[in-house]
């Protein structure tokens, strides 16, 4: 037996639940039993039935809105969400050390920038308060709690993280209509408070990269004039930044919180609700009739379904392991490697987050971001989406051909008609949201007859006597009702701490206009590095304004690989895309063409080793070692890293600035590119592809991304040619080895 297969087999059953809370950090909750289930479920479905009512019956003034649903969802994050797994080494006490430390100086500076606003008593009071919670933030085991249980620490956090957050909804006519622009010296210890929780619940969600990435912006928000070069700025006091952030709309309760909150969560709730009345099991279903019969089947039902599933659903990582559990073992049934297998799952249910009609919650700030329809949004990145899954399809087609699998057995395949028949129902609420978007409703309202109608629609079978019978889902009673809308609001409690801790970031920016400094940098090292490759151009074939985008946008892309290691899509790009975005528009490049690049990035690396974790996750079910299924899906997305250089280069793709010649020319140079790609990274087009082959093959292909009129027509045609002469000297004969073995 190969090394490949024993490392491929995988006895025993799959734990679903385990797997995704090792993997996926935003949904590692606390299996909890009794008062302290019944006080979480309770507020959890109030929560989920109060953003069902606003989005269907109006919502609050700004602030309010934002300020009740973060009350909510911090106090949750901290009764749901046990303590991280350990740092590793000497870190587990480092980094709470050192934030402790921050929240005391933070709390400390204050204080001595009231100077005689605030009385000694309140004062002292108001360090002992935040020296509590810096202790209490250490890992100390008799704090720890439990998976089941909630400890006395954790109780007194959610308090407080709810407290701030109330302490506005109380006193907002006193704070903003009676006394606008005037900071008291309680608001501003409140605000405090708010800082140090807000980096504390996501250390608890997400990890430490954010909080920390959180503190350095405060930092550098208060020490500016102490800076080198182009980093400094003039410097704020320790109660302006307070100010800033705590109490506006540019700071914790920014775009991020506010699209969380009257967007993001209507359609996480729509996606459990969906998934509750069976609609996740009729895609697979369609997926199987539609892709199931072709050579490969099995993976190809992955990447149909995976794509399909991952619309309604809320996260990467629990896409990957709720339809690779079915979809996996079947792939390694019919002979595909384990790797291969984990890989093509990962990458397929990633593409989700980029796949219209509901694409993943970093589209819908997009959309706020730059201020356009979300409809139009969900038109424009139909194209990009279907390459990816092009690309996918392709590579998992030549590997099947390499090694000369068959289709699954007709009598597996589900008769598409009766599947029609009884499941017609499930469409409808999925058909009237995608409607009302498209007629340009608001993306809430949508989600509100979305949610409405799979309640309803899930009850059909039972009011159609013995037809009904027949008919395929559930019906959503009360009690799974309940399930739903709790499950609905923990599912949302991750993205809306880190959309709240990334507010630091976009207040500071603001600020000090740190934005600015920092695509200045970019665009000098850009330029330098361009100017670089330049000089070696000794024919001036090269554009040197072409090729300053292109290192640009390499570094960009770096950047958002590297910055999503571990961390959400939606943190990753809100950051980055305010961070790059003015550097590429200095170069002409249309808004909406940068932040997709972004986005495309930041969806990326869930499948980019060294922590991919949606393949690692991938991996578990198909007993596969983690980084060379992760190298895998990094391949096998490789259509999703080549289509956004496509898309900035040729902004036609995304029907901006659209000639018929240039989205014509573009479109038929990435379907050649990425056959040409497919073919070069499967290392098989009828037969094994030779070195020179797969150089030609990488080259040319590239290059037709540029979507330069003269390039594609002579790299077209070669690329053409080279996989015709493959093709004609096909071996018939299965080959198992391969260049890029599976």
């Amino acid at each position: 037996m190969k090394p490949e297969q024993k490392e491929d087999q995988n006895s025993g059953e799959i734990d679903v639940d385990k797997l995704i809370e090792q993997y996926d950090p935003e949904s590692n909750f606390r299996n909890l039993a009794g008062l302290a289930a019944m006080i979480v479920t309770v507020i959890s479905v109030l929560l989920s039935g109060w953003h069902l009512y606003t989005a269907g019956f109006g919502l609050h003034n700004e602030i309010e809105h934002r300020a009740i649903h973060l009350a909510a969802v911090l106090g949750l994050c901290f009764l749901v969400f046990p303590r991280q797994r350990p740092l590793p080494g000497i870190w587990e006490w480092t980094v709470p050390i050192a934030l402790g430390a921050f929240y005391i100086l933070l709390a400390w500076w204050l204080i001595d920038g009231l100077g005689n606003n605030v009385d000694s008593t309140t004062a002292w009071l108001f360090m002992g308060v935040v020296i509590l919670i810096s202790i209490l933030s250490l890992p100390l085991k008799f704090l720890e709690g439990s998976h089941t249980h909630i400890p006395i620490r954790d109780w007194f956090f959610a308090a407080v993280s709810s407290g701030f957050s109330l302490y506005l909804i109380v006193n907002f006519q006193d704070i903003f209509i009676d006394r606008p622009g005037d900071h008291s010296a309680i608001d501003l210890m409140v605000g405090v408070l708010a800082i140090v929780m807000v980096v504390e619940v996501t250390r608890r969600t997400m990890g430490v990269f954010l909080p920390l990435l959180a503190v350095a912006v405060v930092l550098y928000g208060i020490f500016g004039p102490y800076l080198p070069g182009e980093l400094a700025h003039r410097g704020y006091s320790v109660p302006r930044v307070v100010a800033h952030l705590y109490k506006g709309t540019e700071g914790i309760y920014g775009i991020p919180v506010g699209v969380v909150a009257t967007f993001v969560f209507h359609f996480v709730l729509f996606g459990i609700m969906a998934q509750m009345t069976g609609l996740g099991q009729l895609f697979v279903e369609l997926a199987t009739f539609a892709a199931g019969r072709f050579s490969g089947g099995p993976a190809k039902v992955s990447v149909v379904s995976s794509g399909l599933f991952g619309m309604i659903s809320g996260s990467a990582i629990a896409n990957t392991v709720t339809t690779g559990v079915m979809t996996i073992p079947m792939m390694k049934r019919v002979g595909f490697g384990g790797r291969f297998a984990g890989g093509v799952e990962a990458s397929s249910s990633c593409g989700g987050q980029i796949t219209p009609p509901i694409m993943g919650a970093a589209s819908f700030i997009m959309a706020e971001t730059l201020g356009i329809p979300y409809a139009y949004l969900v038109l424009v990145a139909i194209i990009p989406a279907a390459m990816h899954y092009l690309a996918i399809l392709l590579m998992v087609h030549f590997e099947a051909k390499r090694l000369r699998l068959q289709g699954m057995d007709p009598k597996d395949i589900p008769n598409v008609w009766k599947v029609l028949v009884s499941s017609w129902h499930l469409f409808i609420p999925l058909i009237v949201m995608v409607t009302l978007l498209l007629m340009q409703y608001t993306p809430f309202l949508a989600a509100f007859w979305g949610i409405i109608l799979c309640i309803v629609c899930s009850w059909i079978p039972k009011f159609l006597g013995s037809y009904g019978r027949r008919m395929a889902g559930q019906a959503i009673t009360p009690k799974a009702l309940v399930v739903g809308f709790e499950m609905g609001a923990k599912s949302a409690l991750g993205i809306g701490a880190a959309c709240a801790c990334v507010g630091f970031v976009l207040g500071i920016m603001t600020l000090t206009g740190m934005g600015f400094k920092f695509s200045s940098f970019v665009l000098n090292l850009s330029e330098s590095v361009a100017h670089s490759i330049k000089f070696l151009d000794l024919f001036n074939l090269i554009d040197l304004k072409q090729l300053t985008i292109f290192t640009g946008l390499i570094f960009t892309a770096i950047a958002c690989i590297v910055m999503g290691a571990g961390v959400p899509t939606t943190p990753t790009y809100i950051i980055l895309a305010a961070i790059v975005a003015p550097t590429l528009a200095q170069l002409d490049v249309p808004q909406l063409s940068t932040h997709l690049f972004v986005f495309y990035f930041g969806v990326l690396a869930d499948v980019t080793p060294p922590v991919a974790l949606a393949a690692f996750a991938a991996a578990g079910i198909a007993g596969s070692e983690p980084m060379r299924t992760g190298m895998t899906a990094f391949r096998l997305s490789m259509g999703k890293a080549l289509v956004p250089f496509a898309f900035v280069y040729t902004p036609a793709l995304l029907f901006i600035d659209f000639t018929w010649s240039d989205f014509t020319v573009a479109f038929i140079g990435m379907i050649v590119a990425l056959v040409g790609l497919s073919a070069a990274y499967t290392g098989f087009f009828g037969r094994k592809i030779p070195w020179p082959a797969f150089v030609a093959l990488n080259i040319l292909s590239v290059s037709l991304v540029f979507g330069n009129y003269v390039v594609n027509a002579v790299a077209t045609p070669l690329v053409v040619l080279i996989l015709l002469w493959l093709w004609r000297g096909r071996d018939r004969s299965p080959d198992t080895s391969g260049l890029v073995p599976g």
